[in-house]
C-alpha cells in the first residue's frame, strides 16, 4: 500500500475502452506484467539458495513487494483486456535460473543481480511514464500512479543492493552488464510477443 494506507485498486473489473490508446496501453501492461512475473521468479531462485543466509530476510521483504506488483498487473490485464505474453513459461524459468545462479555466486552475486534487473525496470518504468504523460497524464493518471509507485519500490530495490555490497562482486561490472542485456531483450520481446 502506498504512504496513507490508500490503496492502489484501478477498478474492480473492466475499464472503458473509450479514448485509451489500445495498442500502447497493452504493449505496457503485457510487458509489466511480464516483469514482475519475472522478478518473482528471481526473488523465488534467490530465496532457493540464499533463504535461510542472513540476506533472507532482506530478499524476501523485497519479493513480497514484488508479489504484490504481480498481483496488481494482474488485475490490470483484466481491466484493460490484455493478453500476457506468450514467453511467460520460459521467464519462469529463465528468471529463476537468474535468481539461483545469481545467489550461488553468495550474498553479494544476489544483490548485484537485483541491482542490474532493478536498475533496468526502473529505467523502463521511466520511459512508460514519460510515454503515458505524452498520451494524456489525465486520461491515464491511475496507471501512471501504480508505475510511479513501483518504479519508486523498484529503485528502493536497487539501492538495497547496492547497500549490501553488490558491487564488490568480483566481475560485478561484466555481471551487471550481461544481466541488462538480458533485461532489454526480454522487455522487447514480451512487448510484442
Amino acid at each position: 500500500l502506498p504512504a496513507g494506507g490508500a490503496s492502489l485498486r484501478l477498478c474492480s473489473t473492466r475499464v472503458a475502452q473509450e479514448g485509451v490508446n489500445k495498442p500502447v496501453i497493452d504493449r505496457i501492461i503485457r510487458v509489466d506484467h511480464a516483469g514482475e512475473y519475472g522478478a518473482n521468479r528471481i526473488y523465488a531462485g534467490q530465496m532457493a539458495v540464499l533463504g535461510r543466509s542472513s540476506v533472507g530476510p532482506v530478499i524476501q521483504q523485497m519479493w513480497n513487494q514484488e508479489k504484490d506488483h504481480l498481483k496488481k498487473f494482474n488485475e490490470l490485464m483484466v481491466a484493460y483486456r490484455v493478453r500476457p505474453t506468450v514467453l511467460l513459461p520460459f521467464w519462469n524459468v529463465a528468471g529463476f535460473v537468474l535468481g539461483a545462479g545469481s545467489a550461488l555466486l553468495g550474498r553479494k552475486g544476489a544483490m548485484a543481480c537485483t541491482v542490474a534487473v532493478e536498475e533496468s525496470i526502473s529505467e523502463h518504468y521511466n520511459n512508460q511514464i514519460r510515454t503515458l504523460i505524452e498520451e494524456d497524464p489525465e486520461k491515464y493518471k491511475e496507471l501512471l500512479q501504480v508505475i510511479k509507485q513501483f518504479r519508486d519500490e523498484e529503485q528502493e530495490h536497487h539501492d538495497i543492493g547496492l547497500e549490501h555490497d553488490a558491487e564488490a562482486t568480483p566481475a560485478y561490472s561484466v555481471l551487471k552488464t550481461a544481466i541488462q542485456l538480458g533485461c532489454k531483450a526480454a522487455i522487447f520481446l514480451s512487448e510484442r510477443i
